[in-house]
């Protein structure tokens, strides 16, 4: 053994520290939350206009786990712009017809035409996810299907389709507390399946299968883009903010909108006729 050998052997290497967890940023108020949201939805419209002059081709993929905030995100993106535009597709189970097809086939068909924007809620990444965890797909599909995604992503892109994957990010902690919640809130209770309940409780079965997607499918012409949602309004800014960063807009000059004025009644008169009026219960 070499005395440099020897020396370096005797000296113990500290354990590197452990990086500080950064602290919460101040939760926003509602009032400014509504006033960058309002900002945000001004530059979707803007984007829309483009999308529509330019014939832009535009796919957006949202994937998490269950109550990660993918719904609020979504809402959060399309409630200011045409759904002649913006399409937000959450397909149901496969029927038996769908599972003897190819498997992303049911997909494709929803994938975007010129001047469309195609949101996905859960997308073809449901076989890296709670297919793969749920046992709805053998091991060998799902392997296959993680070596298959890059290449049609890769034409899809290559055929002019602008691809955007966002993982959002929730810690166990609130995930149970939104879960939970779903329980206790009338408005929510449709929001929790017996799939959900399952799936809960396989949280590292999903850390897996979610590390092996990203291993997979993080590709340069298609990365995968993270962020923590457990701050839901943050979380959905900072989303529509990238969103926006991700493709290259303009805006549209249009005149000035003025009202014309309204026709002369003439002689029409008020009909006498018995409109069924709904109860004024408010």
């Amino acid at each position: 053994m070499s005395k440099t050998k020897a020396v370096n052997d005797s000296v113990e290497t500290p354990a590197p520290e452990k990086p500080e967890k950064p602290e919460k940023p101040e939760k926003l108020s509602n009032k400014d939350y509504e006033r960058e949201l309002a900002k945000l939805h001004v530059e979707l419209v803007k984007l829309q206009e483009w999308v529509r002059h330019q014939g832009l081709k535009i796919c957006i993929v949202f994937e998490g786990r269950d109550g990660a905030g993918k719904g609020g995100v979504i809402k959060a993106i399309t409630e200011r712009v045409s759904p002649r535009t913006f399409h937000v597709i959450a397909l149901s189970a496969p029927t038996e017809r769908e599972k003897s097809q190819m498997y992303v086939q049911r997909y494709i068909r929803h994938f975007p035409g010129a001047g469309e924007v195609m949101i996905f809620d859960r997308s073809w990444y449901n076989r890296a996810g709670v297919e793969r965890v749920m046992g709805f797909c053998t091991e060998r599909q799902a392997r296959y299907f993680l070596e298959m995604a890059p290449q049609v992503e890769k034409a899809m892109v290559d055929s002019g389709i602008i691809l955007l994957k966002y993982w959002l990010e929730v810690s166990p902690e609130e995930q149970t507390r939104r879960l939970e919640a779903r329980i206790n809130d009338g408005r929510k209770i449709w929001k929790l399946s017996p799939m959900d309940l399952q799936s809960y409780s396989r949280w590292y079965d999903y850390s897996r299968a979610r590390d092996a997607m990203f291993a997979a499918t993080d590709t340069p012409w298609a990365p995968w883009y993270v962020t923590h949602s457990d701050d839901k309004q943050r979380a959905r800014l900072n989303i529509i903010r990238h969103l926006l960063s991700q493709i290259p807009y303009e805006d549209i000059p249009r005149d000035k909108v003025k009202l014309p004025k309204r026709q002369k009644p003439g002689d029409y008169q008020e009909p006498d006729y018995p409109f069924k009026f709904i109860p004024e219960a408010y």
